[in-house]
């Protein structure tokens, strides 16, 4: 991670979303505490209100400065119908956050970097775990925002 772009997040308590329409994956970090995103849960969606009113429970519990989400792009950068309902479900969840700023990141190919993590770590048996995937490719979306020279929000 790029140690400039990590200052402007000195002691921001950030939380990653990796929206599922089966699941919901979160990930936490806070520069000068943590030592990088973790993974921090899962959400099971039942539909949209109740997923924002869970991730808004979180936020209060943790005293979230700062919310990323993560919109997946085709290889070429092109959006998918998925990207639009993220971004949807985006503008929502940012209106309810109300001074907590929400940021998107390309998510592509998140799970499947999650996947690969699993298979060549100890902590999860080397075995793909289908119950913290979605919490791990939060994570991954964490690091990419925290590294990324340009951070986008959802409403520019």
């Amino acid at each position: 991670m790029a140690k400039k772009n990590l200052e402007k997040f000195k002691n921001k308590k950030i939380l990653a979303i990796d929206f599922g329409t089966k699941i919901t994956g979160l990930a936490r970090f806070c520069e000068g505490r943590d030592v990088s995103p973790y993974p921090y849960d899962s959400l099971k969606y039942v539909n949209e209100d109740r997923l924002i009113a869970d991730i808004l429970n979180v936020v209060k519990e943790s005293s979230t400065d700062i919310a990323v989400l993560g919109v997946p792009k085709l290889l070429d950068g092109r959006e998918t119908t998925m990207s639009k309902k993220i971004r949807d479900f985006g503008e929502k969840l940012e209106t309810e956050l109300g001074l907590i700023p929400l940021f998107i990141q390309d998510e592509s190919l998140s799970t499947f970097e999650a996947e690969e993590r699993m298979k060549n770590s100890p902590r999860y048996n080397f075995k793909v775990d289908k119950k913290q995937i979605d919490a791990l490719a939060a994570s991954i979306i964490l690091e990419d925002f925290l590294s990324s020279e340009s951070q986008e929000a959802v409403r520019q």
